[in-house]
């Protein structure tokens, strides 16, 4: 398995493929983050094409067990943000 690629490397690379500087590559990634961040955490959802979908979802309050201590301990309702991977990436990466 090959490291991540890091934001400097998605800049480059957003930046090659736009035909455009590493500067308006950055602010365009930037941008989207903030876009994803606000609509999430606002409860809504954020399909991107041909990638997935990021949402945020409940989860219930619930007992959880501390595994070095084996003590179950209640833990408060909260929320996580989740995305489920479209098929047509899923059918490149298997394919």
């Amino acid at each position: 398995m090959t490291k991540p690629m890091t934001k400097t490397q998605l800049v480059a690379a957003l930046a090659d493929e736009m035909d455009a500087d590493k500067k308006a590559a950055s602010n365009a990634l930037d941008a989207i983050v903030s876009i994803i961040t606000k609509e999430v955490s606002g409860g809504g959802a954020v399909t991107l094409p041909g990638v997935g979908k990021i949402y945020c979802r409940e989860r219930p309050a619930r007992m959880v067990r501390n595994p070095a201590t084996g003590e179950q301990i209640h833990k408060d309702a909260d929320k996580v943000v989740k995305m489920t991977i479209a098929k047509a990436l899923k059918d490149s990466v298997n394919g």
